[in-house]
Order: C-alpha cells, then sequence, then structure tokens
C-alpha cells in the first residue's frame, strides 16, 4: 500500500492542543497499519516551542509542503496578522500539485488569506466567525457545520472539530472501519453534539455526522 504523504504546518508559540489531534491521527501511535508518512513543516526546519512548554521538531521547510498527498494547517494565533508569503504560496502550489488542503479551526484563516477558499464555503471557529465574514467576504462561510469540504479543500470549525475532520479525511482515503479503528471510541466525537461535517460538490451538499458509509 502507497503511504499518504501528509504535511503538518507548524510555527513557533503554537498550541499542542491543536497539533496533537493531527499528529496523533496521521501518525503511527493509534494503528498497528501504517497508512501515513507524517512530515512537520515550518518556515525553517528545527524545534519549535509551544506557548505551554511542548516542542515540535520541524523537519522541511513551506516548499516541502508542494510534495504532500494532504496539507494541514492546525493553528494560527493571530488571526490579524497575514502568514508569510513563502507559506500562502506553497500552499497554493500544493494545491496546485493535487494536494488537499486542510485548515482545522484557526487554520481556516491562513487558507483565506491564501486566496484558497475563495467562492467556496469553509468552517472556522464559531467566536472568530464574524471576524472571518469580515476578512474574507468571498468566502462562505457555514456556522452549522463541523468540517467542511468543498472540493477538496477542507476547514473544520474550533478544537474538538478537528478530531472529526481528520477522521473524515482517513474515511475519504480508507472507509469508515479504518476511521473507526483510529478512534473506536463513540465519545470522541463532536458531531453528536449537533453539527454534522458537509461536503459540498458542484451540486447540493451531503452530510457525514459520523464515520459510516
Amino acid at each position: 500500500m502507497k503511504l499518504t504523504d501528509v504535511a503538518i504546518v507548524a510555527v513557533e508559540g503554537f498550541s499542542p492542543f491543536h497539533y496533537a489531534v493531527p499528529c496523533m491521527l496521521f501518525g503511527d501511535s493509534v494503528s498497528e497499519i501504517k497508512r501515513f508518512n507524517l512530515h512537520i513543516c515550518a518556515e525553517r526546519p528545527g524545534l519549535l516551542r509551544a506557548r505551554d512548554g511542548f516542542a515540535l521538531y520541524a523537519t522541511g521547510d513551506f516548499a516541502a509542503l508542494e510534495q504532500a498527498d494532504i496539507v494541514v494547517v492546525p493553528y494560527w494565533g493571530e488571526v490579524d496578522r497575514r502568514p508569510p508569503q513563502a507559506l500562502l504560496d506553497s500552499l497554493v502550489r500544493a494545491r496546485d500539485n493535487g494536494a488537499e488542503i486542510v485548515g482545522l479551526c484557526l487554520g481556516a484563516f491562513v487558507l483565506g488569506y491564501a486566496g484558497l477558499l475563495d467562492g467556496r464555503r469553509a468552517a472556522t471557529h464559531w467566536e472568530f466567525e464574524q471576524d472571518f465574514q469580515r476578512r474574507f467576504p468571498q468566502v462562505q462561510l457555514d456556522i452549522n457545520a463541523l468540517y467542511v469540504d468543498d472540493q477538496r479543500v477542507i476547514t473544520s470549525a474550533g478544537t474538538a472539530a478537528a478530531l472529526d475532520c481528520c477522521l473524515y479525511l482517513i474515511r475519504q482515503r480508507f472507509g469508515s472501519l479504518a476511521a473507526n479503528q483510529i478512534a473506536p471510541a463513540d465519545d470522541c466525537f463532536a458531531a453528536p453534539r449537533g453539527r454534522p461535517g458537509a461536503v459540498y460538490r458542484s451540486a447540493g451538499a451531503e452530510k457525514h455526522p459520523r464515520c459510516t458509509d
């Protein structure tokens, strides 16, 4: 089985929780079957420290994002600060190369700054919805979805919704059995609280509140 290359965008002063979810689900710790190659990418390779005492080691720079099958932006600490142009350019090139681009929680702002959400639907943290709409009026913000997939540009609502979103990605590639093996506990989902995921195609919408086929 060909492994899926997942590149996670890391920044100095990151939030450990927001990185724990994609690193856990796309890493090797929760499944006996290896499906992913996980890469941590930053402005430059090296050690990045979190605001809470944790650290990540980036093995690649932003240019490495362009070789990935899935690119995940789990976090952006200052929504009013435009990300580095090198990051935005690499996200656009990764998308042009066929990668799925994922903005979890406030990572959706990075995708917005990159122009990847123009004319698309998106989700983000509920507390920043008005700010998002003001900054990116060309994006159709879905305030009722846990996550939104609009033609392989994927965004999620806040915090725990990232778990549902990442499991959705696993389900799309490997089926519901694989997703449920990675997250077997029912209470790990945010979806039962009433905000389903939404998959937008050229026409209509399809709801995916749980990891079922």
